[in-house]
């Protein structure tokens, strides 16, 4: 399923929208700003997410005009464990986008997150509305994932994960699990999901009496980490946005 990504001239849009889609932040932080009073429209702070506005009223978040859109830009990163996926931690952790702003100065958003233990494949993005597209469930993208756990998996195991699963009160969809090999009392498998949900595989495993030592995102959708170094990033090529997300020639060009 290819996400869609409207066309910025469109008369009116949520607030919400519109500020994730100048790249100040995820339409998840942006409705946190509005609810917080940190948002004015024409001079007036405004409280409630679900208002429409048009490119003819003036927006500042913190009392700073929005930003003007720049062309949508989409980045693959090789993760390395040890990181958060988080602008802030009130613990001083290190996080994914302290070690981005030694490579750039752009602002960049996650698409999904991946935990402190885990690595591999993260899409960034500059455009915090096409962030909420690519992570939603209803995009139906599959997320694929190379698992080492600890314990002699047992194939029977796996397959309860083809119908999906419930665990305390928590529903997760259809997994494809495949054993790869068994190294000693450590295995490896390679998971299939499309949902995503907060430590899904961790806890999964864990259901079935695995305790994973290390995870590695290898693909999300169609773009896959392939040779990319830890800790890299890469501009994914706008031929390739436009035919894997059916961009309309509009991301190339400058929003105002």
């Amino acid at each position: 399923m290819k996400p869609e990504i409207e066309s910025s001239n469109t008369k009116n849009n949520r607030i919400a929208k519109v500020i994730a889609r100048s790249g100040l932040c995820s339409r998840r932080e942006a409705e946190r700003l509005i609810i917080s009073g940190n948002v004015k429209v024409n001079n007036k702070i405004l409280l409630e997410c679900g208002v429409n506005v048009t490119s003819t009223d003036q927006i500042k978040v913190n009392n700073q005009p929005l930003p003007t859109k720049i062309a949508t830009k989409l980045w693959l990163y090789n993760k390395q464990r040890g990181y958060l996926v988080t602008n802030n931690d009130p613990e001083g952790r290190p996080t994914i986008f302290d070690r981005l702003k030694e490579k750039s100065d752009t602002r960049f958003i996650s698409v999904g997150r991946l935990d402190m233990d885990s690595e591999g494949l993260l899409l960034l993005t500059n455009d915090g509305d096409l962030a909420r597209k690519l992570e939603l469930p209803s995009t139906g993208w599959l997320r694929k994932y190379r698992v080492r756990v600890h314990g002699y998996v047992i194939k029977k195991d796996l397959e309860l994960l083809k119908n999906g699963i419930t665990i305390d009160g928590i529903r997760y969809g259809k997994i494809d699990a495949k054993l790869d090999k068994q190294q000693g009392s450590n295995a490896w498998l390679t998971l299939g999901i499309r949902e995503g949900k907060n430590r899904e595989v961790r806890r999964v495993m864990n259901y079935l009496g695995y305790n994973v030592n290390r995870l590695i995102r290898v693909s999300f959708g169609p773009f896959q980490i392939k040779n990319l170094a830890s800790g890299e990033i890469e501009e994914v090529k706008n031929k390739i946005l436009n035919d894997q997300l059916g961009f309309s020639k509009i991301i190339n060009k400058n929003r105002k």
